[in-house]
């Protein structure tokens, strides 16, 4: 016995379905983007220079934005890495 074929009205439905879920994980994929990319005017300017005593909170703040930086491409792999080992010894181990 032969199966029957899906009619034209299902396969409109399930197509359907399945741009709905594209277009709502886009959504959800942008809104992440977003949440990790704050805007210029929220993400604040790394310290620049090793010069002088530096508290262990304003240093993990820039190790923060050094990953932050690295997440949006604005840094290759290598100087992500040198900054965060540069930074990581900089830290006060009690």
């Amino acid at each position: 016995m032969a199966t029957q074929r899906t009619s034209f009205t299902k396969l409109q439905r399930d197509r359907a379905k399945k741009a709905k879920a594209a277009a709502k994980r886009e959504r959800r994929i942008e809104r992440a983007a977003e949440a990790k990319n704050p805007t210029e005017d929220e993400t604040p300017e790394p310290i620049e220079g090793g010069e002088g005593p530096i508290s262990a909170a304003e240093l993990l703040q820039e190790i923060e934005v050094t990953h932050q930086r690295f997440e949006a491409k604005l840094m290759t792999y290598e100087e992500f890495e040198e900054k965060k080992a540069e930074l990581l010894s900089r830290l006060p181990i009690d």
